[in-house]
């Protein structure tokens, strides 16, 4: 039944994906192509920085899930990338020489032929173990292939939070320690291979050079220059080992994997067996030949050093990639964070590889202080404790993309027509206002732009104005570092981030609001800037129109006033909401949401000047969501179509998750527009959740928890586990609760009985709606589903409520069936949701991020514990009667286009 409803939109679907094709551009929602969608068991800690491409690298040593170019996801391993260890003991009449990486690999040919299937794939693994903690990861081979040797290769990636500098560099080391537990003193050979590849068919298309170089401070290797395919920016590798007085590191620049090759893999293999290096010599070559199509073109680096008798020896190398700048295949190109620090010159490679083996262990030490408490916090279990930090291997491995905001981008405008018709060529962006309510005013003279730090203040019924810095340092949380803040002009760029490498768009923002939570942690100003893109949304439009495949009709692409379900696709900041399966303008979550992220945000970074900024679109934002309240009830109703994150469950009349996200918008506004000065919008928000609580209740409340939604259809009385998700994020903003004790743990436990409890006896999550007989509400896909960021924040929400044990079996039903070796081996890959019988949907997802708003509660920010608490009771100064948020204006101030954040302009208003 559920497939014959579709039809239409799998119809229109299937039309708009080959209508992109043939524009050569990816939809951004395609499930008729799956090829970068297969689960792998073998996934481990991806590799390097945010924002700046990513290479992912299994438990058995493989490098794959490519992600170089925005948007596109390689998946498939290049297993010419290897380790390799040679071992020679006694005069050289013990040998030992092996791949590292464990296990049976696929795709590897016959042991007689010239390319890589010639190496010695001779660990079985029952001796290795690989161990996983964000951003490290460590692989201990416990004598193999030399029974006497003991081998260790420790993992760095430079995700070192409330550093933005170093966390955006597209660089790792792989740092081997040697453990000689024989009697006889041995020579060991490592070797990092490396093809010029990014994955894909690239390696084949012809063009690629690489040259060796000798760097400073004995860092040495080779650059592998990568001409990409499809004219997108080139890209430039760089191996290399570190030279020490007990190492010598030795190169090959150049190696083919077939038998026309010069020099072939079978002869490099045979070359480190024999000598265990290669010719000083080799560093002095020059850059190669350009490959020819077809030819596979890689290089190798050795480092060798004698390991005595019950010895120790560390071996260090690194891997960079460089790639300056990043084309949007249908609009800009952007200069990448770290060219900020490293310039745009492809062959800041070197610079990149030799800063990561001298500073590694300053990250490493930063990295430790960063986890160890929670490590070390004898309250939190221990799948807690790693689950907690793997899973931000998202921040990494999810398509980032993080630009230089500060250095001119060179916008290019692509050739190719759009894949849909333009109505109007002219975006308008709407100018923002900022209301004056009655005797409050706002002064804002800020002259740098969004990170100024000067000069901004409130000034109230004529008082001098409060100095920025005083207010926002006050109760500035203890784990948002100080630093964050104290440097307030520091230009810290635009960032993005896919939904999914399924769902390919950038910083979807209703699931955002879920994962937030750990950018709001760990790089606060990162956070705080999309915040500043999505108010800068909400006050434009785009007029061009759009077509909605679930219902077949036109709209335009971007309402004024409406939150945009995302950044975009292929012109991300330009070209907003590029999805388009329903016309999101009409979603009932999108703008409660902006509205309760912009005041958790700020309520705990107590950035005035970010308030001030923003405020005009949070007023916006709500003023909007008048339209949808039919009833005058100050509650806003759903319009029987999936309007809202659940996009394929209709909601009919007040729905709990959307009301209930409302009511907690009116409370965050209420006390935002209070602590601003804009004391008549606070009261009328007050006056207004009053109407709207007492309506929702009513509508709602059965006693025992809140009914999916108001209408009669059979699922209108389902068990929805994400009922509370306002009660959630006002309570973790630190504002009063919305509803009575009973009524939040009644509901709590509810779920926790029948969504978690019912389903594998709580070893999978809550499952999204449950029946109140104790069966899975099938109406339709997503409310059968599991899905893993909701189920963290439903635990969140229960520890909240002081339902610790609850909380904690909740998420680790996540936890069981998502990381565990029991589980469906989605580690480092977890879906937005699945099934009870175990099938998933959408791989690498955004919202599983949404663990870290448990540790929120757990460690909240000492700005979150002192907020003020916005007393609902106090007196109302608007009549019970008026229930408006865009009452006549006595003034009004209109802002230019490129005031507050949106420019250098000054902003200034009193009444």
């Amino acid at each position: 039944m559920e497939a014959i409803q579709m039809v239409r939109l799998g119809i229109r679907l299937w039309s708009y994906v080959r209508e992109e094709a043939s524009h050569g551009r990816k939809a951004p929602i395609d499930p008729f192509t799956r090829e970068s969608c297969k689960p792998s068991a073998s996934q481990g800690v991806p590799l390097g920085g945010m924002g700046s491409g990513s290479i992912s690298r299994g438990f058995r040593g493989e490098f794959r899930q490519w992600q170089i170019i925005p948007g596109t996801c390689n998946i498939s391993p290049v297993m010419a990338n290897q380790f390799s260890i040679f071992i020679s003991r006694d005069g050289g009449n013990k040998k030992y020489a092996s791949v590292l990486a464990p296990g049976q690999h696929e795709g590897l040919g016959k042991t007689s032929d010239e390319g890589i299937s010639s190496w010695g794939w001779n660990l079985n693994g029952q001796h290795s173990t690989y161990h996983a903690l964000f951003p490290r990861a460590w692989t201990i081979y416990d004598g193999e292939p030399d029974p006497d040797l003991k081998v260790s290769c420790r993992q760095i990636s430079p995700f070192v939070p409330h550093d933005y500098r170093d966390s955006s560099l597209p660089t790792a080391v792989f740092v081997y320690t040697l453990v000689n537990t024989g009697k006889e003193r041995a020579k060991v050979s490592l070797l990092f291979t490396w093809a010029n590849s990014i994955g894909g068919i690239s390696h084949l298309s012809g063009d690629h050079v690489n040259e060796p170089f000798i760097g400073e401070d004995g860092v040495s290797g080779v650059l592998l220059h990568h001409k990409t395919a499809k004219g997108n920016p080139p890209v430039t590798f760089a191996v290399a080992a570190s030279e020490t007085q007990n190492v010598n590191v030795t190169v090959l620049p150049c190696f083919g994997l077939t038998e026309g090759s010069f020099i072939t893999a079978r002869k490099i293999w045979g070359k480190m067996m024999q000598d265990g290096q290669f010719d000083r010599e080799n560093f002095n070559i020059g850059p190669s030949m350009p490959s020819s199509p077809g030819e596979t073109l890689c290089a190798a680096v050795s480092a060798s050093a004698w390991v005595e008798p019950h010895g120790k020896c560390t071996i260090a190398f690194a891997l960079a990639w460089s790639s300056p700048k990043i084309k949007f295949s249908k609009g800009s190109s952007y200069h990448r964070r770290y060219t900020k620090f490293y310039g745009t010159s492809e062959r800041a490679a070197v610079d990149l590889v030799h800063d990561a083996l001298t500073n590694y262990k300053h990250w490493e030490e930063e990295i430790e202080k960063w986890q160890s408490p929670i490590l070390e916090d004898i309250r939190l279990p221990e799948w807690y404790k790693f689950t907690l930090f793997n899973e931000l291997y998202f921040l990494v491995a999810g398509g980032t993309v993080w630009i230089d905001s500060s250095s001119p981008s060179a916008d290019v405008k692509s050739d190719q027509d759009p894949p849909i018709k333009v109505e109007s060529k002219n975006i308008k962006v709407a100018e923002a206002e900022m209301n004056c309510r009655h005797s409050t005013g706002f002064e804002h003279t800020s002259t740098s732009g969004c990170n100024s730090s000067t000069g901004v203040g409130l000034k109230q019924n004529g008082s001098s104005t409060i100095p920025r810095k005083k207010r926002s340092c006050k109760h500035f949380s203890h784990h948002l570092k100080t630093e964050d803040q104290l440097d307030g002009n520091e230009d810290v760029g635009r960032f993005l981030y896919l939904e999914g490498v399924e769902y390919i768009m950038w910083c979807t923002y209703d699931v955002h609001f879920y994962a937030s939570f750990a950018l709001l942690e760990l790089f606060p100003k990162i956070e705080l800037n999309i915040q500043r893109d999505f108010a800068k949304a909400v006050l434009s439009e785009d007029g061009r129109k759009v077509k909605f495949l679930a219902e077949g009709n036109y709209g335009i692409r971007k309402v004024r006033g409406a939150v945009p379900h995302d950044l975009g696709t292929h012109d991300p900041w330009n070209e907003m909401n590029a999805y388009n399966i329903h016309d999101t303008s009409k979603w009932k979550d999108l703008n409660s949401k902006f509205v309760l992220q912009v005041y958790r945000d700020f309520a705990a970074t107590g950035d005035m000047a970010f308030g001030i900024e923003v405020w005009p679109a949070v007023r916006t934002a709500m003023e909007y969501m008048e339209q949808f309240d039919r009833d005058d009830d100050g509650l806003i109703e759903n319009d029987g179509f999936p309007d809202q994150t659940y996009d394929a469950w209709t909601v009919h009349g007040v729905s709990a998750y959307c009301g209930c996200l409302w009511l907690a918008a009116l409370q965050a506004a209420a006390a935002m527009a209070q602590r601003l000065g804009d004391k008549f919008f606070a009261e009328t928000c007050k006056t207004k959740f009053f109407s709207a609580k007492s309506a929702f209740e009513k509508k709602l409340w059965n006693g025992s928890y809140f009914n999916y939604d108001s209408g009669s259809s059979s699922n209108s009385k389902s068990i929805q586990a994400d009922q509370l998700a306002g009660q959630w994020y006002t309570s973790s903003s630190g504002l009063g609760p919305i509803f009575d004790e009973f009524k939040t743990r009644s509901s709590l436990q509810k779920i926790f009985d029948f969504n978690v409890m019912k389903v594998k006896g709580g070893r999978m999550g809550a499952v999204n709606g449950m029946h109140p007989n104790g069966k899975v509400d099938e109406s339709c896909m997503q409310s059968r589903e599991v899905w893993t960021g909701v189920t963290y924040a439903v635990a969140a929400n229960m520890l909240l409520a002081g339902m610790e044990e609850e909380a904690f079996t909740t998420a680790e039903g996540i936890f069981i069936a998502g990381w565990s070796e029991e589980g469906f081996g989605y580690w480092f890959q977890t879906p937005e949701g699945w099934t009870t019988n175990g099938h998933y949907r959408s791989l690498i997802y955004m919202r599983p991020l949404a663990i870290w708003s448990m540790q929120w509660v757990l460690s909240p920010p000492k700005a979150i514990i002192e907020a003020p608490k916005i007393n609902m009771m106090d007196r109302i100064v608007i009549s019970p009667a008026t229930f408006s948020l865009s009452l006549p204006e006595t003034r009004v101030r209109k802002i230019a286009n490129k005031t507050a954040c949106f420019g250098n302009s000054s902003l200034q208003c009193t009444c």
